[in-house]
C-alpha cells in the first residue's frame, strides 16, 4: 500500500511502487529509505530523508514503519551541509507528528542540542523548521522538562519577539505548550514575553490557532502579579484581550475573559477602570448568552466586578444579569457607549428568549441526532 498518499493515516492508494512486500511488512519506498538512510554517502541520506520526509507527509503507518531512521536522521542534524541539516529536520518533524513514540526517541536520540542551535541561526527557514519540531516535540508530556531544562523557553521567546510570522506562531504554540508542565510558568515570565504576545495578537487573525494559544498562555501568565502589570502596562494589552474576546474562538473567548477576570478579581480597584475603558461590556454581554458553559459563568462573575459596587443588592433589587449591567452602565462616560450597552443587552435577551424557545422545541420533537465532526484541537504543528 502507499504511504504517502494515505490521508488520514489508512492505506488508500495502490501505486504498484509501494505495494507491501511479500513476506514482509514494509513497502518498498519504505525499504528503500531505510536502507538508503544507513548509506555513507551524504548525498543518499538526503535523498532519503526526502522521500521520509514525502512518506511520513499523511501517513501514520509509515511513522511507525520508519521510525528506525529516527537515529541516523538525528546524525545528519550535525553535518555542515545546508541540504543535510534541513532535509533531516523535516525528515524528523514529519516523523513527529501524531506519534508520541517517535517525539520520545527523537529527543532521547539528542536531536534537542542540534534544534536548539537553529534557532540561533542566521538561515530563517532552517529556524522556522526548528521552531516548528520544538512545537511538535513539546506536545509530548515526557519530552516537556527535557526541553525546559535545555534553556529553550528563551530562545525560543526571542523567535516570538524576532522572528518570521510563521516562526513567532509556532513560538507561542510551544511556549503554550511548555507552560503546563510546573514551574515553567515561572521561567517564561521571567523573559519578558508578554509585549511580544500582545503585539502577536494584534496582528494575527483573531480566530486562529495562534490567538487561542496565545491568550491560553496570558491568562495563566496574569495569575502573576509581574504578569498582570506586564500586561497593563504594555500599550494596547488590554484592548488586544478585549478584542480576542470580542471576535475570537469559542476557546480564545474563554481564554481572554478568564484572563480579565483573573486580574479583576486580584485587585478590582487597580483592574477595573483599565478593563472597563477598553469597552468589554458588549462582548461580555455577547458571552453571558453565546460563549462556553465557562465563558457564560466568567463572563457574569466579571460583570459582577466591574459594576460600582461589588457587593449583592438587596432584596429588593435582586442581582440580576440587567441590573448588574444596568449599574456598569451608569458609571460609564458617554451617551453613546451608554445607549450601545443598552441596546447590546437588549439583543442579548432577545437572543437568550429565541434559543431557550428552540431548545424547549427540538426537546418536543422525536428525532435521531445527526452525528456531528469532532474539530481537532491539535497541540503539534501539521506535517510538512
Amino acid at each position: 500500500m502507499d504511504c504517502a498518499g494515505d490521508s488520514h493515516g489508512t492505506d488508500a492508494s495502490p501505486d504498484a511502487d509501494n505495494t507491501v512486500m511479500p513476506g514482509t511488512s514494509l513497502s518498498p519506498a519504505v525499504h528503500r529509505a531505510l536502507h538508503l538512510i544507513q548509506s555513507d554517502d551524504l548525498d543518499a541520506k538526503v535523498q532519503a530523508a526526502r522521500e521520509i520526509r514525502r512518506l511520513t507527509k499523511t501517513s501514520q503507518r509509515c511513522r511507525r514503519h520508519l521510525s528506525p531512521a529516527v537515529k541516523p536522521l538525528v546524525s545528519m542534524l550535525r553535518a555542515d551541509s545546508t541540504d543535510s541539516r534541513e532535509a533531516a529536520l523535516l525528515a524528523l518533524l514529519n516523523l513527529a507528528v501524531k506519534d508520541e513514540k517517535n517525539k520520545i526517541s527523537i529527543v532521547e536520540a539528542g536531536a534537542l542540542e542540534p534544534i536548539i542551535s537553529f534557532l540561533k541561526s542566521h538561515d530563517l527557514n532552517l529556524q522556522e523548521y526548528a521552531t516548528a519540531s520544538l512545537l511538535t516535540l513539546s506536545a509530548s508530556s515526557v519530552n516537556k522538562p527535557v526541553i525546559s531544562a535545555s534553556c529553550t523557553i528563551p530562545l525560543l521567546v526571542e523567535i516570538l519577539g524576532h522572528g518570521s510570522p510563521q516562526a513567532k506562531a509556532d513560538a507561542v504554540m510551544a511556549l503554550s505548550n511548555l507552560s503546563t508542565h510546573p514551574d515553567n510558568l515561572r521561567i517564561i515570565l521571567e523573559t519578558n514575553p508578554i509585549p511580544s504576545m500582545v503585539n502577536l495578537l494584534k496582528t494575527c487573525k483573531k480566530y486562529s490557532k495562534t490567538a487561542e494559544k496565545c491568550s491560553a498562555l496570558l491568562e495563566s501568565l496574569v495569575s502573576f502579579d509581574e504578569g498582570r502589570t506586564a500586561l497593563t502596562s504594555e500599550e494596547g494589552g488590554v484592548l488586544a484581550v478585549v478584542e480576542v474576546l470580542e471576535n475570537g474562538s469559542l476557546q480564545s473567548r474563554e481564554h481572554s475573559v478568564g484572563a480579565l477576570l483573573t486580574m479583576c478579581q486580584s485587585d478590582r480597584c487597580k483592574y477595573r477602570e483599565p478593563i472597563l475603558r477598553e469597552g468589554v461590556i458588549p462582548g461580555l454581554l455577547e458571552l453571558t448568552v453565546q460563549g462556553t458553559p465557562k465563558s457564560q459563568s466568567k463572563a457574569q462573575m466579571l460583570l459582577q466586578l466591574l459594576r460600582d459596587s461589588p457587593y449583592a443588592r438587596s432584596e429588593f433589587q435582586p442581582d440580576t444579569l440587567e441590573n448588574i449591567v444596568c449599574n456598569i452602565i451608569s458609571q460609564i462616560d458617554g451617551d453613546d457607549q451608554s445607549g450601545k450597552a443598552k441596546k447590546m443587552l437588549a439583543e442579548m435577551v432577545q437572543v437568550s428568549m429565541e434559543q431557550s424557545l428552540r431548545h424547549l422545541q427540538q426537546r418536543a420533537l422525536v428525532c435521531t441526532p445527526t452525528d456531528l465532526p469532532i474539530a481537532s484541537c491539535s497541540s503539534e504543528v501539521p506535517s510538512k
